[in-house]
């Protein structure tokens, strides 16, 4: 019994540190920094890359995009599609068959959209930090968000924040089937000038294009 119970002490303590750190106050700091530089941000463009890696699968999937965004509206190319949302209709336009679905936007279906992710914290995520991490002389801060619904698909997005600006250059989705989802930005323009147009669908310069609305 004299070396049970100081094994189960130190496990109470170290359980009770990890509920601590589930809520760290540097995390939210950070966090906190890193949005209130978005909303100094009118809009921004950027180009970004995509990797999609599930190694029990095999799966190993690398994309190259480009993303606008203004206020709750984005405009997003990737790996032969085009995601647009105007912040109450989402157009999905698909290259390969020429054909666009028409869907309105519910923000309450829990996906991570790039106009949530530097807000997502705020509501339904525990949030630890982990480390500085310097890459080619950047230093950026490293963040954990954990979802605090277990039936959540993923169980962990893992931020890394520029010390120097308080934007986003990097997260990683981690699903609880075992893929990793990587999004890193590059050539991130802060002072895009983007007009609303930008972000609705315009058929005409689509010739040919098959409309299925599923509105």
């Amino acid at each position: 019994m004299k070396k049970i119970l100081p094994i189960i002490t130190l496990t109470l303590i170290a359980f009770q540190s990890t509920v601590y750190a589930q809520y760290d106050p540097k995390a939210k700091e950070i966090l906190d920094a890193m949005s209130q530089a978005y909303q100094q941000i009118g809009a921004f463009e950027s180009d970004f890359s995509y990797s999609m890696e599930n190694s029990d699968q095999s799966i190993s999937e690398d994309f190259e995009g480009e993303i606008a965004v203004k206020g709750d509206k984005y405009r997003l190319k990737m790996g032969g599609q085009e995601i647009i949302n105007d912040g109450s209709t989402v157009w999905t336009y698909l290259e390969e068959v020429n054909e666009v679905n028409i869907d309105d936007y519910d923000p309450d279906e829990g996906d991570i959209s790039p106009t949530q992710i530097y807000n997502a914290y705020k509501r339904g995520f525990k949030y630890v930090y982990l480390e500085d991490e310097t890459i080619n002389g950047e230093t950026y801060r490293v963040v954990d968000l954990v979802p605090e619904n277990n039936d959540n698909q993923f169980f962990k997005i893992q931020l890394h924040i520029a010390e120097s600006d308080k934007t986003l250059k990097k997260w990683r989705i981690f699903d609880k089937n075992g893929t990793r989802y990587t999004y890193e930005i590059d050539n991130f323009n802060p002072q895009a000038s983007v007009t609303d147009e930008l972000f609705t669908f315009d058929t005409s310069k689509y010739q040919g294009v098959e409309v299925v609305d599923l509105r």
